[in-house]
């Protein structure tokens, strides 16, 4: 599969960072399968460079969650579970509706927000919405005024966001996230930072009573 076809971030000077933000763009938007192999040899000669950029890019890829290696299956699309998806919304249940509400409560501008609703609803297919969303996300919790617990946000974004793209891929729910959205943001707006917190947590919370109900495929096989 050509990762340089369509869409692709705008390339920057450092070659190692636009190998990893093009893998990366194609494990979030579904063009990398969850599973799929991932061959230094390969992607080097498709992005043009040594593999030393690509086995850098693939090492960061590897430690925010998106890749796993293995010694003698090599780098492959990590796999989406319902044990690795718990995890991860576990940490955003704990973490991001806090945010949220500092930053309502600091009267913090949410014009970034408000634009990623309007970019996911004018999205034409599943990959863009899926960054939209993302950013909408970002957006909310970014502004809270502790640059730390935003980082601990951004470190579980990207598995997030690979989640959310596998699940809809079976479970098409964007319309009701949608609402959802701009529920939370129409209460945040309105300075509600209580409210706006409890309708994240429970849009999250949600979303994975959807995606992993106890039980399903024994609770832990891979979502296919």
């Amino acid at each position: 599969m050509d990762l340089l076809a369509g869409t692709a971030p705008t390339p920057i000077p450092s070659r190692t960072t636009v190998v990893l933000e093009t893998i990366k763009h194609g494990i979030l938007t579904g063009q990398l399968k969850p599973g799929q192999a991932l061959v230094e040899a390969e992607l080097a000669a498709q992005f043009g460079v040594s593999k030393t950029p690509v086995r850098e890019a693939l090492k960061t890829l590897a430690g925010t969650g998106l890749v796993v290696m293995s010694q003698y299956k090599g780098v492959t699309v990590r796999t989406v579970d319902a044990e690795m998806a718990r995890q991860v919304y576990d940490v955003r249940l704990l973490l991001e509706p806090e945010a949220l509400r500092r930053t309502v409560t600091h009267r913090a501008p949410l014009d970034a927000a408000r634009e990623a609703l309007s970019r996911a609803d004018e999205a034409g297919d599943r990959a863009e919405r899926s960054l939209a969303n993302r950013e909408f996300h970002r957006a909310l919790y970014t502004p809270c005024g502790n640059p730390l617990l935003a980082r601990m946000l951004d470190d579980v974004r990207d598995q997030a966001a690979l989640v959310s793209a596998v699940v809809w891929q079976e479970t098409p729910s964007w319309e009701q996230e949608a609402r959802e959205h701009r529920e939370i943001l129409a209460r945040a707006l309105d300075g509600d930072a209580g409210g706006a917190a409890r309708l994240l947590h429970d849009h999250i919370e949600d979303f994975v009573a959807r995606a992993f109900p106890e039980g399903r495929d024994g609770g832990d096989g891979p979502v296919r």
